[in-house]
């Protein structure tokens, strides 16, 4: 039997009772299949229950397949190697045992004499130029992404499932990806809002309010269906309405001629030109004409409303996504920030920023890019003031906020108001909510608590912690596109336009860059 994933009625809700999947069937042929949706549609819960990382409030998932999945790798302590984080130190240290001729008849009977060179390969087909006993605490963040991918195409699974894999790669890193997943010939399930990377796949499975639809890929057939069906559901909905108010205005044509013809033979009966009996005749003949004609009218406007409620239920509802920024009041000549002769690194490995100068004055935005591993995040670290240098100096001038791709200035444990009173405390119960709602976080929305939104509504979340009242005059940005749908990332981009502070901007978006205007662009490189 060919390897498969299917889920059947399945049903989850947060702790809170807040339904994010309900009563969904799908099935996963081995093949790579693209999940999207907007942000908070349930896409990263429902990789999770495939995996097995979540049970289901009700429903099943049934699993004839291996799996592996994408996970970040973090180092537990500051020394260990990606061997160790990828649990494969003890099998590679028994191949060297018995390259050495040291090892016992045990180990030569357990040994995995193709792991070494999986090992590479996988690493290799990752994009990721590492060792066994590279330390995970050198790598950058992309690079941890890397070597995620390169432990689940090292498990040699029946699927893989990736939840946003391209967040944090570079350009070398993006292309290592979709190179691999090109060649992929078993089943692949991703969650991903990259374009590029979903034109590559075989399916679009689309999760939205109303539910699941699968597409035929690539990501362009899916976006030619889908705008396709919505032009004739929005058509349908047009033709239902004006169908609604025909019949409404049919209906009252009729009361208005039967009123009118009431109105001429109670004027003639007053004049006493009509025998009594005509009169009562024709009284009981209006009376139940009126009934007929309420009666008829009535069916009408139910069937047309029922039509009209077809037409809509076949249209998914989307709140309109806000970001509003005051005016910080930076003044053009005001010094923001200044390094000078700054080298920094982590621990007690080689540093990764040497001599590096760099001055912002006034409402400059800047973009930092560069390959993964040459320390845009560290840069961002000195300025925001968590890494001190290891020589140099660092000076900001003015108050700042930080925007990252995990939403950390979060507390997890607090609501989502509760977050933003607590970081704007100037703010009132109603304007807290207020600015909430203009990002899409409306009564019971902006009372769950931030560890149990998506990826992209905790971005939001921060956005409006960041954004609401008045902005600092300095934003540092790390990758604040990961995790975004599509409209989330276009209401970003115009608010940030509209801001008029200084912006130092980490990110592999171009798109995105040029968007928010950037107005100069520092090139990090390895140190040499």
């Amino acid at each position: 039997m060919p390897a498969s994933i299917s889920v059947s009625s399945l049903t989850w809700s947060t702790p809170d009772g807040r339904a994010v999947l309900s009563g969904l069937d799908l099935s996963f042929p081995p093949v790579r299949t693209g999940i999207v949706g907007r942000n908070g549609s349930g896409k990263t819960t429902l990789l999770r229950l495939l995996a097995g990382d979540l049970a289901p409030n009700a429903g099943t998932v049934t699993r004839n397949a291996t799996i592996s999945t994408l996970r970040q790798v973090v180092a537990r302590s500051p020394a260990e190697t990606l061997a160790q984080a990828l649990g494969l130190a003890e099998p590679l240290a028994l191949l060297r045992r018995a390259q050495q001729g040291v090892a016992t008849e045990d180990d030569l009977a357990a040994a995995d004499w193709t792991l070494e060179s999986r090992f590479e390969a996988a690493l290799s087909a990752a994009g990721l130029y590492a060792t066994a006993e590279t330390q995970v605490a050198t790598l950058s963040g992309g690079q941890q992404t890397r070597a995620g991918l390169a432990a689940a195409i090292l498990a040699d699974p029946d699927f893989l499932l990736l939840d946003e894999p391209t967040n944090n790669l570079d350009a070398e890193g993006r292309a290592a990806l979709a190179t691999f997943l090109a060649s992929w010939r078993k089943g692949a399930i991703v969650v991903s809002h990259d374009r590029a990377l979903l034109e590559g796949m075989d399916a679009i499975v689309e999760l939205t309010s109303l539910g699941a639809t699968r597409y035929g890929g690539p990501y362009s057939h899916y976006r030619e269906r889908k705008a396709l069906e919505l032009a004739a559901a929005e058509a349908a909905r047009d033709h239902a309405e004006q169908a609604l108010r025909e019949v409404r205005n049919g209906a009252q044509t009729v009361r208005e001629r039967k009123d009118r013809r009431d109105g001429a033979g109670v004027r003639k009966a007053r004049r006493g030109d009509m025998p009594r009996i005509l009169i009562g005749a024709r009284r009981q003949r209006a009376e139940n004409t009126t009934g007929q004609n309420a009666r008829q009218a009535e069916r009408l406007e139910t069937e047309a409303s029922g039509q009209l409620a077809q037409a809509r239920a076949r249209l998914e509802v989307i709140e309109p996504l806000v970001v509003d920024v005051s005016p910080t009041g930076l003044a053009p000549a005001r010094m923001v920030l200044q390094l000078s002769t700054v080298t920094a690194g982590h621990g007690d490995a080689a540093p990764v920023l040497v001599g590096i100068d760099l001055t912002i004055t006034g409402p400059e935005r800047v973009a930092v890019t560069g390959p993964n591993g040459v320390g845009k995040s560290t840069l961002l670290a000195l300025i925001r003031g968590t890494l001190p240098p290891r020589s140099g100096s660092v000076r900001v001038s003015v108050p700042l906020a930080v925007l990252d791709q995990h939403a950390s200035l979060l507390n997890p444990a607090e609501s989502v108001v509760a977050n933003l009173r607590r970081l704007k405390p100037g703010l009132d119960e109603n304007a807290a909510r207020a600015a909430l709602a203009r990002l899409r976080f409306r009564t019971s929305g902006a009372d769950q608590p931030a560890g149990t939104l998506s990826g992209g509504q905790a971005m939001r979340a921060a956005l409006a912690c960041v954004l609401a009242d008045t902005p600092p005059p300095l934003l540092l940005l790390d990758e604040p596109t990961n995790h975004l749908d599509l409209d989330a990332i276009a209401a970003i981009e115009a608010g940030l336009a509209a801001y008029d502070g200084a912006l130092i901007v980490v990110s592999h978006d171009e798109a995105f860059l040029q968007a928010i205007g950037v107005t100069r662009r520092i090139a990090l490189t390895a140190p040499a």
